[in-house]
């Protein structure tokens, strides 16, 4: 394989840096365990791809029991539908002809797909597109309190269905929810009060699909939820480890550096700048963990440099050449900043994959 990506087989420490780099057992481990979880509460479990966006890795996930993939945009879709996948979720609203044109093609092609809508110009602009002999199933999002998109009330979101449902080229198929962390008696509530005016309209409600990583593990407090979907538990994130979602044993991601730098007694300077890691601190102070230096701070970045505030590391602290491995704020953003990522085990390199679906963000 072509600079710079290592053959498998390499050892981990040739590596050129700056690398995002993939823990085999920790990925197949937490994929295996977030499965389990989700059999054992007999809920159907779709992953979210915009952590990876890599179809090896969510060959994987399928392998080990989701029903079906979530993608966030039309194109990351179709970089899915490319590559095999024939269970589709699109959790964003389309708009727009270009983009329906687009979707009309990949309804087409796909044994199943769901989009969202919380507004009736999005359903609107669907229901014109789309035949009864081929229709699209519409899912209606709500806001449960994350504050993002969704209808606000259990009302708006039975009116949404209705006018869903009326439409011929349209199949009600659902509620969707992105919410708070912490907030599983909130979506409860709004699934049941919802699924109670539905079903006094008539209104079958198949599925009841909650979300997210940061409360993964409390996805059974839902009982009317019929599936879960999560991204980030997949490689896990600094974010996780705070959050109290995952143990650092559990972090399948790093982002190997080499310190370029040491202008002074207290300052190094990374090969890792904005490109290489996320600008999201996600509350953070800084810029990423680095495991080698415990107490070191990443307080600046620049698109290729990364400073670091040495003044109250607790290790011997590092000379120029060093190598580092950083664990990042927000793993899902790294995804997006690399061709290929690299995956590990023992300390050797097992294979290089194309983040297929990296740049679709449309």
């Amino acid at each position: 394989m072509a600079f710079p990506w290592p053959e498998a087989g390499s050892p981990l420490d040739d590596v050129i840096t700056p690398m995002p780099v993939i823990d085999e057992d920790r990925l197949a481990a937490n994929i295996t365990r977030a499965q389990a979880y989700m059999d054992q509460h007999g809920l159907a479990f779709r992953p979210h791809i915009k952590t990876h966006k890599i179809p090896a890795v969510a060959r994987q996930q399928i392998a080990a029991g989701a029903t079906g993939i979530n993608c966030q945009k039309l194109t990351e879709a179709e970089a899915f539908a490319d590559a095999g996948f024939q269970d589709i979720l699109i959790t964003y609203n389309l708009l727009g002809a270009a983009r329906i044109q687009r979707l009309q093609a990949l309804n087409a092609r796909l044994a199943r797909l769901q989009v969202v809508a919380d507004s009736a110009v999005t359903a609107d602009g669907l229901v014109a597109a789309f035949v009864a002999d081929r229709p699209l199933t519409v899912l209606v999002e709500c806001d449960t309190g994350g504050g993002r998109c969704g209808v606000q009330t259990p009302e708006a979101a039975a009116e949404l269905a209705a006018r869903i449902a009326a439409a011929p080229g349209l199949r009600f198929g659902g509620l969707l929810t992105y919410p708070a962390a912490g907030g599983a008696a909130r979506v409860e509530a709004f699934l049941r009060d919802t699924m109670a005016l539905l079903a006094a309209r008539g209104l079958d409600c198949p599925v009841r699909s909650n979300g997210g990583s940061p409360d993964l593990w409390k996805a059974h407090l839902v009982p009317s939820a019929t599936e879960h979907r999560a991204g980030t538990y997949v490689y896990n994130d600094r974010s996780m480890v705070r959050a109290g979602e995952c143990g650092r044993g559990d972090l399948a991601m790093h982002v190997l550096a080499t310190v370029v730098s040491r202008p002074t007694p207290t300052r190094a300077v990374l090969d890792a700048g904005s490109k290489a890691l996320t600008s999201d601190l996600l509350g953070f102070a800084d810029h990423g963990e680095i495991e080698e230096l415990p107490g070191a701070r990443i307080v600046s970045l620049s698109e290729e440099h990364a400073v670091v505030d040495l003044t109250g590391c607790t290790a011997p602290l590092p000379g120029v050449g060093a190598r580092v491995r950083v664990i990042p704020n927000h793993t899902c953003v790294i995804s997006n900043l690399f061709d290929r990522m690299v995956f590990h085990r023992n300390g050797v390199v097992t294979r290089v994959e194309e983040v297929a679906a990296r740049g679709t963000v449309w």
